[in-house]
């Protein structure tokens, strides 16, 4: 199954980590990502923590464990290629229609996929 319809198909929490350019590492709850552009992945992110680390160090692990019994997900080594502040793009990306108006800066941060290992194993 391809990444893009493993994401849209199947539910779970995913966990973005990110380190500074000191090593200082940051764990995060996130969303499934967003698949643009073929190959590429995005993330809707705010101008926090792990949105600073990638400034310094474009590299990052995203970490998805699927809803139900036993140990089963992804791991997904990516670096960071690129990033927009396209408030109408990032609209139309959100998946939850429900939230209130953000008054934060929104970046949508665009990453290649260097490895994808499963959850437990290899």
């Amino acid at each position: 199954m391809k990444l893009n319809d493993y994401f849209e198909k199947t539910t779970g929490t995913g966990v973005l980590s990110t380190a500074d350019g000191n090593g200082h590492v940051n764990a995060a709850i996130y969303s499934r990502p967003h698949f643009i552009e073929g190959d590429k992945l995005a993330f809707i992110m705010r101008d926090r923590l792990s949105h600073k680390n990638l400034e310094s160090n474009p590299h990052a692990v995203y970490l998805f464990i699927e809803d139900g019994p036993g140990y089963k997900g992804k791991r997904l080594y990516m670096r960071m290629v690129r990033e927009e502040k396209n408030a109408d793009q990032i609209a139309s990306l959100q998946r939850r229609k429900y939230v209130k108006e953000v008054n934060e800066d929104r970046f949508l941060v665009f990453f290649e996929l260097a490895r994808e290992r499963p959850l437990v194993g290899d």
